[in-house]
């Protein structure tokens, strides 16, 4: 059983069918790629692909706070850079 509302939010999102362990990978792209691909092929989003995405993506980031290692911070830090020139955003 989940404790915390937003751990199972990033678990079982009715937004976005996220993969396995995605928020634990060591590389930002793969990352970025994931949460593009689960964004793109999602129809339950409010906004666009782009901004489901960065929004899970600072969910987990804002949900985890100090008790996300630095290293894991800095890399999902450099998905949201990778998320960024998947949609050509300015940074």
């Amino acid at each position: 059983m989940v404790k915390k509302w937003s751990a199972e939010v990033t678990q079982k999102s009715d937004a976005l069918e996220l993969e396995e362990g995605v928020f634990t990978w060591r590389d930002p792209r793969k990352i970025a790629m994931s949460l593009s691909s689960s964004a793109e092929l999602s129809e339950r989003h409010a906004g666009t692909p782009y901004q489901s995405a960065m929004s899970m993506l600072n969910f987990y980031v804002n949900r985890a706070g100090k008790n996300l290692p630095a290293e894991q911070k800095r890399i999902l830090d450099e998905a949201k850079g990778e998320l960024r020139t998947i949609y050509r955003r300015g940074s």
